[in-house]
């Protein structure tokens, strides 16, 4: 039976100190009876109709209270220090879960537990009520949130601007082994974490013309005559460092009308038309990443860039008047601001607007501005991933920036002939508009033309990145170039997410791992003690005892946690090769049921990651993994070695549950295809070991590992393009065994006869193959060989689990935040 709520602490209570606030204080006490002030005036429900989700709310309310005093300290402490700021620029902020991570960042969940035992509550439970906000895809949304939490805790003042949407990621149901998307109704219950801005809002123009005319003083000058006026209202969050003071703020923006209600149309009956503009306007915010194929989801798409950047540029403009009280001249001394991927890259053209339009700068003077404030990412070099929107739609969405593009443009290519005369290649391919395929925007080429800093996120695609896809950017100006490998936080991933090895490494090596990651390598001193490497391995049992409770739970699926743990989670692509690995899985069937008598050592494979709705192919692969998963986990003959499970809805909440049970982490893209990654860090960091090919950071992670410590195989990036150059025949690389799965396959063995299903997949592979897995498949079954015989010397694979989380510090966001910092953003830290 659950408590009363009381004001009164009970007896045993130590009292609190008398400073301690019910609204600041961190001790257990001042904490109850903050929940309970929540619980009666926020939450407002009679002690008996309590439950766990209300004290979930009271005591994340409660936990922002302490949040919200430092973010009100650490804006001032910058303003009044005039101290720069990183403005973060991001179409996806994918932050998770935020309540644990609140309490570990503010070093209060002992107080946490207790102040909800004397409630008669437990905090396991209460972490449990909280709804996830899929406010991104994948690992760029994620890294996002990685680096806001790294910025804070580095006491590096920063602001992330990113969109509200209504309705995030969807959730993934699997229904027969296909993916079903459902809505992801992540506000249903509210979001305790935001605090609505009403009063910072900024009118988003869209559509309508340009109008040129000439001022007073006898001056050129613009207006934008808008056919639609939208309005963006903040929401903030806070983003609260590690073990210090500094709280930052994540905005987030979303769209409202600018009249929400016309009477006139309500009171002569025309109800629809009354809410009309309304409905139209919050449109914008309503859903990550509209379906972009029909015209009218890429114009919605183009205007959901627009509509965040707009409001953000303008917000820290009103920062510099308003607040900084300095000239819009010191812009680039007071706020760098980065584009995470090409998706704001709009902001070069929207600044300069604002500049030259609203603030009547002069061209070259407002150009040297924009160029010294922004600085890039690049994330991709996948073709379709390079934005780029038809001429004519972008013109008539936003007839007054074109026309910047345009001026842009064609200074920027008279630069480029003046450098490189005589060379109209050289010009067509580094022009802003593209010609291929009717006219286009290259948001890539803008982003880097107005940027000072340009970087790729791994070492190997930065480089790639100046040989291939930038490459004539590179070779203009090689100064603004240069890399920094991506990062994510161990304060999530390793300390929030396995608490028992956490408890491990705060016994063996002290808790200063947490803010200085390279501490790990301290565990170096006791990879041959027997006794560590038994503690070691208890702990990595429990995770996967853990893990296999959920699944059973989840997927129906029953694993033993003795056997290796083979786990593949990320989103669904061909390049990512997840039917690279059913291949192998394929590939053990048969052999199991060709030889009764072979054994294997007993493997889990386990999968998770969610398709692009309208991606036919990557939704075959999530059908493939739960068809062969049905087959083998229902075969007397092979189940005794094998089982196959698929985890649904993929994210931040179970990445928790997932990352600390692995053993295995398969990082098998296509060599030259996969930007970074940051799955693959997750992992290191607690304790798997890798099977991957020459890709992304990859590379890094097994110079870090050693490559003792990691299963290499495949195809190098140089490799691949000589293939391809000779034309790739997929045939030429299918031995009997290959073929033979190939046959399984398509034949309906793992479909119940139905050879239509997998014939797509199959075809592809065998006539087409763009992402070479036929390629490396050889190479890659001889490396899980390899990798079954390694897991059968328990001393030995454990010193290397042991060795891949020492090795694994350089992959935290604190050094990657640190280098961006100093090298691109100049942005030093300020101790509140």
């Amino acid at each position: 039976m659950l408590r009363v709520m009381t004001d009164v602490a009970p007896a045993a209570a130590s009292p609190a100190p008398a400073h301690e606030h019910s609204r600041t204080g961190l001790s257990a006490d001042a904490l109850r009876r903050g929940i309970v002030d929540h619980l009666r005036y926020s939450i407002g429900r009679p002690a008996a109709a309590l439950r766990p989700e209300h004290y979930y709310r009271a005591l994340a309310l409660a936990v922002r209270d302490r949040m919200q005093n430092n973010r009100v300290a650490s804006t001032q402490t910058s303003l009044d220090l005039g101290r720069k700021v990183t403005c973060y620029l991001s179409a996806e902020f994918l932050m998770g879960p935020q309540l644990g991570a609140n309490l570990l960042n503010l070093q209060i969940e002992s107080a946490a537990r207790a102040a909800l035992a004397e409630l008669g509550q437990d905090l396991d439970q209460v972490l449990a009520c909280e709804e996830e906000p899929g406010l991104g895809n994948g690992g760029l949304g994620r890294l996002a949130a990685c680096y806001l939490d790294s910025l804070a805790t580095l006491e590096r003042p920063a602001i992330g601007y990113g969109i509200r949407y209504e309705f995030g990621i969807f959730d993934q149901e699997i229904h027969d082994g296909w993916q079903v998307e459902k809505t992801d109704n992540w506000l249903d219950n509210g979001n305790p974490w935001e605090i609505a801005k009403p009063d910072v809002s900024y009118l988003v123009n869209w559509g309508g013309y340009a109008e040129h005319y000439t001022d007073d003083a006898g001056h050129d000058r613009v207006r934008w005559v808008p056919g639609r006026v939208l309005k963006g209202v903040a929401y903030d969050t806070p983003i609260q460092g590690y073990g210090v003071k500094t709280c930052n703020v994540l905005t987030l923006w979303s769209a409202r009308a600018v009249k929400s209600f016309a009477l006139d149309a309500f009171n002569t009956g025309d109800y629809y038309k009354a809410v009309e503009d309304e409905v139209n306007s919050e449109t914008v915010t309503k859903v990550l990443y509209p379906n972009d194929e029909p015209e009218v989801g890429k114009r919605l798409r183009l205007l959901q860039q627009y509509f965040f950047v707009s409001c953000s540029l303008q917000h820290v403009l009103h920062i510099m008047d308003d607040l900084a009280d300095v000239s819009v001249h010191e812009l680039p001394e007071r706020f760098a601001l980065q584009l995470n991927d090409t998706h704001p890259s709009i902001g070069v053209a929207e600044l300069m607007r604002l500049l030259v339009d609203e603030r009547q700068l002069g061209w070259d003077e407002a150009w040297d501005i924009t160029v010294a404030t922004f600085g890039y990412t690049n994330h991709t070099l996948l073709p379709e991933a390079l934005e780029t929107w038809p001429l004519a739609m972008f013109g008539e969405s936003l007839p007054r920036h074109l026309e910047i593009i345009y001026e842009i443009n064609r200074r920027f290519l008279d630069e480029v002939a003046e450098k490189f005369p005589g060379d109209p290649d050289r010009l067509r391919r580094m022009s802003l508009i593209g010609e291929d395929n009717g006219k286009s925007v290259r948001m890539a080429h803008l982003a880097t033309v107005g940027s000072h800093a340009v970087n790729g996120v791994a070492a190997l695609h930065s480089e790639l990145l100046k040989s291939s896809v930038l490459k004539d950017f590179y070779e203009m100006w090689p100064e603004r170039f240069s890399n920094k490998t991506n990062g994510v936080t161990p304060r999530r991933f390793l300390a929030l997410a396995n608490p028992g090895l956490r408890e491990l490494l705060d016994d063996t090596i002290g808790e200063g791992w947490l803010s200085d990651p390279v501490r790990l390598r301290g565990l170096e001193s006791f990879v041959d003690d027997p006794a560590f490497g038994d503690r070691w391995r208890a702990v990595k049992r429990a995770n996967k005892a853990r893990l296999a409770e959920y699944i059973l739970a989840s997927a129906g699926v029953d694993l033993n946690p003795d056997w290796l743990f083979d786990i593949q989670v990320k989103r669904i692509h061909e390049y990512k090769r997840q039917h690279l690995n059913v291949l192998h899985i394929a590939t053990l069937y048969h052999r199991l049921k060709q030889n009764p008598g072979l054994e294997i050592p007993p493997r889990a494979f386990i999968f998770g990651g969610k398709a692009a709705p309208g991606y036919f192919l990557a939704k075959r692969i999530i059908k493939l993994i739960n068809a062969v998963g049905e087959t083998v986990n229902n075969d007397p003959d092979v189940n005794r070695f094998l089982k196959v499970a698929f985890v649904p809805n993929f994210n931040v909440q179970n990445a928790h549950l997932i990352y600390p049970a692995a053993d295995l982490s398969e990082q098998i893209s296509t060599a030259g295809k996969e930007a970074s990654g940051t799955g693959n860090m997750k992992f290191m960091m607690n304790g798997a070991l890798t099977i991957g090919t020459l890709d992304g950071a990859n590379v890094e992670m097994r110079t870090e590992a050693g490559a003792e410590n990691f299963f290499l195989f495949g195809l190098t990036v140089d490799e691949v393009e000589e293939i391809k150059r000779g034309g790739y025949r997929p045939s030429d690389y299918t031995d009997a065994e290959l073929a033979t799965v190939l046959d399984l396959i398509a034949s309906g063995a793992f479909s119940h006869g139905d050879t239509e299903v997998f014939r797509p997949l199959a075809d592809n592979l065998r006539h087409d193959d763009p992402f070479l897995v036929l390629a490396d498949y050889q190479s890659y079954v001889a490396c899980q060989d390899r990798v079954s015989v390694a897991w059968q010397d328990i001393p030995a694979w454990t010193r290397m689990s042991i060795r891949n989380t020492a090795r694994s510090g350089k992959f935290s966001s604190d050094r990657a935040i640190t280098e961006y910092c100093d090298d691109i953003w100049g942005v030093g830290p300020v101790t509140v």
